[in-house]
C-alpha cells in the first residue's frame, strides 16, 4: 500500500493521458487530450510523442490508441489475478445473477478491471478502468481498511473535514479489517447496495472482489452475498498459490 508518496505532476499527466486512451474504444484525438489534461497542448504534444516512442501510445494516423508496450505489461504471468478471478466471479453471477466486480487500488482510487453485469432489466452498471473513490465504494472501503496507517488517514484527511466522521469511518474500517467484509448500503448511489470482500496473496491485499445490485432488491441479501464472496476469494487465493 502507498506510505508517504506523493503526486507528481508529469507522472500523473502520463498516467491521466494513458487512463484516458484505455477508456476509448477507437483511439483518442490529440485535440481531445489536450483538452482533457491540465496542462499547456506543447507539453501534453510532448508526453505523447514520448509514450509513442517508448510503445505505450500507438498512433493510428491521428488517433492515439494503448501500445504493445502496456499489453506486455498487462501480459506478465507474475499478475494473473484476473484469469485466477473469473471462474469466480462467473459462479457468483451465475448464482445471484447480479452485477459482480473485480478491482484494484490505482493511487488513491479504485479502478474496476473487469465486470460481469447482471442480465436484469435493472441492474448496476459499473464503470471500467474509471478511478472510483475509496469512500463510500465498499471495494473502496476494503483497500482502506488494509491500507497503511499513513495512507489512509491521508486519504481521510482529504476527503473527510469533519473529524467526528472520519472517527466513525475508523471505526467502520477497524470492524472490516476484522471481519473481512466490506457493506456500502446506498451511500455512494442511493439506489445502490453492495458487499465487498478482499482478495490475499502471500499474505498481502491484491485485489477486491465485489458483488453490487438495486437496494430493493439486494439489501436484504448482503449477508449471503457476503459469505459466498468471502469463500470465492479464498478460492482466488488457493489459484494464485498454484
Amino acid at each position: 500500500m502507498p506510505g508517504d508518496a506523493k503526486e507528481h505532476r508529469t507522472v500523473s499527466r502520463v498516467t491521466n493521458i494513458l487512463e484516458l486512451v484505455a477508456r476509448s474504444e477507437n483511439g483518442t484525438r490529440f485535440a481531445d487530450l489536450a483538452a482533457a489534461i491540465d496542462a499547456p497542448r506543447s507539453s501534453v504534444h510532448v508526453l505523447i510523442k514520448g509514450l509513442v516512442a517508448n510503445g505505450y501510445l500507438h498512433d493510428e494516423g491521428g488517433r492515439y490508441t494503448i501500445g504493445s508496450a502496456v499489453r506486455a505489461l498487462l501480459a506478465a504471468p507474475t499478475v494473473p489475478i484476473d484469469s485466477a478471478a473469473r471462474p469466480s466471479m462467473e459462479a457468483l453471477h451465475n448464482k445471484f445473477n447480479e452485477t459482480v466486480m473485480l478491482s484494484f487500488l490505482v493511487g488513491d482510487a479504485v479502478v474496476y478491471t473487469d465486470v460481469i453485469e447482471s442480465t436484469q432489466m435493472i441492474r448496476y452498471s459499473a464503470p471500467l478502468r474509471t478511478r472510483r473513490p475509496l469512500y463510500p465504494t465498499s471495494s473502496g472501503k476494503c483497500f482502506l481498511a488494509y491500507a497503511g496507517d499513513a495512507f489512509r488517514e491521508n486519504y481521510l484527511a482529504a476527503h473527510l473535514p469533519d473529524e467526528a466522521v472520519r472517527e466513525q469511518v475508523r471505526a467502520e474500517l477497524r470492524t472490516i479489517a476484522d471481519e473481512g467484509i466490506a457493506i456500502n448500503r446506498g451511500q455512494t448511489l442511493p439506489d445502490v447496495s453492495g458487499v465487498s470482500v478482499p482478495i490475499f496473496g502471500n499474505g498481502q491485499l491484491l485485489a477486491v472482489l465485489a458483488i453490487a445490485g438495486p437496494t430493493t432488491r439486494i439489501a436484504d441479501r448482503l449477508d449471503e452475498f457476503a459469505a459466498a464472496a468471502k469463500e470465492e476469494a479464498r478460492q482466488i487465493t488457493t489459484r494464485l498459490a498454484r
